[in-house]
């Protein structure tokens, strides 16, 4: 009975197996690479606003506090977006007539609210509290970055499930005293290696186990 296949065959159908396997290995990588790439996170990204609001001349600059426009920051899970009329407090008596704030002066005459646009948008089903990280000692600047240092307010993290899991599997390495919270320059002292876990005890927060079961952000 002469030969059905080539005698060759056994190679290209290995060959052939292995091709298929690279190129799923390979389309894999792709996928995980784009979804946590800048593209897919938005990290990095520059938000249009009605107004191009500069954190770096309001904090950076002039040394305004989160809390004086982000009121709720520390009582609620909502960092709140300042109305009109906490803009009006200072811009009612500076720069009255320039041109980028008239949309300012006309939501205030108008009793018409800005539409701002948010920057930091975690997805619906993860559950996040503001006022529970912040009396826990995390830092503005952990989550939100160099806030003082940004003429336009960008994502600075990837804000990916990773990412949140990395500081709840290691709360030491990222909390600070509560009296530092909304200080941006804040750095952890050298001199105190120890400052995080005796925080993390101080502060009563929660275990490890408890931090990264899935109950505690999705619920």
């Amino acid at each position: 009975m002469s030969q059905i296949f080539n005698r060759h065959s056994n190679i290209y159908s290995r060959l052939s197996i292995l091709a298929v396997v690279v190129f799923a290995l390979s389309l894999g990588g792709v996928v995980g690479l784009l979804h946590t790439s800048g593209y897919n996170t938005r990290q990095n990204e520059f938000v249009e606003q009605p107004i191009q609001f500069s954190h770096a001349h309001h904090v950076g600059g002039m040394g305004i506090d989160c809390r004086y426009c982000h009121t709720s920051v520390e009582e609620s899970s909502f960092a709140n977006i300042p109305p009109t009329k906490t803009c009006m407090n200072c811009h009612s008596q500076i720069w009255t007539g320039a041109p980028i704030l008239e949309p300012v002066r006309a939501s205030f005459r108008d009793n018409t609210p800005l539409t701002w646009n948010r920057v930091h948008d975690l997805p619906d089903f993860v559950y996040f509290n503001h006022s529970i990280h912040v009396k826990q000692g995390v830092g503005c600047a952990t989550c939100h970055g160099p806030v003082d240092r940004m003429p336009l307010v960008y994502q600075s993290a990837p804000l990916t499930m990773s990412w949140c899991l990395d500081c709840h599997r290691n709360p030491d390495k990222y909390v600070r005293p509560r009296e530092e919270v909304f200080n941006m320059a804040w750095e952890r002292p050298s001199n105190d290696p120890d400052l995080g876990a005796r925080l993390v005890r101080d502060y009563k927060i929660a275990s490890v186990e408890q931090l990264t079961s899935c109950s505690t952000c999705h619920r």
